[in-house]
């Protein structure tokens, strides 16, 4: 019997057991042995299967037939692995079947669109209630005093512009998810590229006293990218560069060759003197909405999408971004791409 159990599970193609009406455990796929162990076969279910909601959907299914679905979560070090686990007993009293389906890239999905959507609401909401308030001040107390009004209106500027800009970001950033994995087939000048985009940040730099210098111009410069693309990258990086990092008075932006696993490439960091980022902020800074000094970067127009844009752009090209940085040693953003 135990043979014939066995033949069946090999089948499933999740991991599958099933236990005897003594509540052991009879016979295990090897997608289960992985799960839980293969000294678990022959043991009660409850040693290896310990969390109530799954050990009373089993004792329902033994002792009443009834099929059910419980959860079944690992924890550790990492995220909660979740298995939905569908018990369904077996005729003539031979026990209970148990499937686990594994939700744990469901359940972060789902947790992310939380999130996200939560995020956006938080964004949105702030210049949302100024605008409402400001619009309900213009027609009562403000209505008839111009110097109020033109203040008013001015804020009112401010705050559109930011949610204008937060909408475009967010239609951007859907829009290289979309096209993440089409890789670029044009070839691009890069250093034509970064001397356009230096030349149009230009007005920014000089209002910021920041001299903005590129070096390593004797490098190789013409890989396989996305023009469009890649100027909203380096537009963002050097951006944010003058904005976050201008109080070093100097941003450099150094083109030499690098070694990516599979190929040569073509490393472009974008480096200020600023007042730099605590490592701890590090890893998260690509996130969408992650933010160091959140009301020091809405003042400054940050939506806390562009490194989140600026990260999905790299992968699209196979490449790889790196950012170093440590408190008052500046900050160094790394766009490493391959030359083929």
């Amino acid at each position: 019997m135990q043979q014939t159990f066995l033949s069946i599970l090999s089948g499933i193609p999740l991991p599958a057991l099933i236990i005897g009406m003594d509540d052991r455990m009879l016979a295990m796929n090897a997608g289960a042995e992985a799960l839980l162990g293969g000294a678990a076969k022959g043991r009660h279910h409850a040693l290896s299967l310990r969390q109530p909601e799954i050990q009373a959907t089993i004792a329902a299914a033994i002792s009443q037939g009834k099929p059910g679905v419980a959860r079944h979560v690992i924890t550790g070090p990492g995220p909660d692995v979740v298995y939905r686990v569908t018990v369904t007993p077996l005729a003539e009293g031979l026990g209970v079947l148990c499937v686990f389906e594994d939700l744990t890239a469901e359940e972060q999905m789902g947790q992310m669109r939380r999130e996200f959507v939560a995020n956006v609401s938080h964004e949105l909401r702030s210049p949302l209630t100024a605008l409402l308030g400001f619009i309900e001040t213009l027609r009562g107390a403000a209505k008839d005093d111009p110097v109020a009004r033109d203040r008013f209106l001015a804020v009112m500027e401010r705050e559109a512009g930011r949610m204008n800009r937060l909408i475009h970001d967010l239609l951007h950033l859907s829009r290289v998810e979309a096209e993440e994995r089409v890789r670029p087939t044009q070839r691009v000048n890069l250093l034509d590229l970064l001397r356009s985009t230096v030349v149009t940040l230009r007005p920014l730099s000089e209002a910021a006293k920041v001299a903005v210098t590129i070096e390593g111009e004797d490098t190789p410069h013409v890989l396989p990218g996305d023009p469009d693309q890649l100027v909203q990258v380096f537009q963002n990086l050097i951006e944010n560069a003058i904005k976050y990092g201008g109080a070093g008075g100097a941003v450099t932006i150094r083109l030499s060759l690098a070694q990516l696993p599979k190929a040569a490439a073509l490393r472009v960091d974008v480096i200020d003197r600023g007042e730099g980022i605590d490592p701890v902020h590090i890893p998260r800074l690509t996130e969408r909405f992650y933010r160091v000094d959140g009301h020091r970067s809405r003042e400054k127009g940050g939506t806390g999408l562009g490194l989140a844009i600026v990260k999905h752009i790299v992968q699209r090209h196979r490449g790889r971004l790196a950012i170093a940085s440590a408190p008052g040693q500046g900050s160094s953003f790394s766009v490493i791409l391959p030359l083929d």
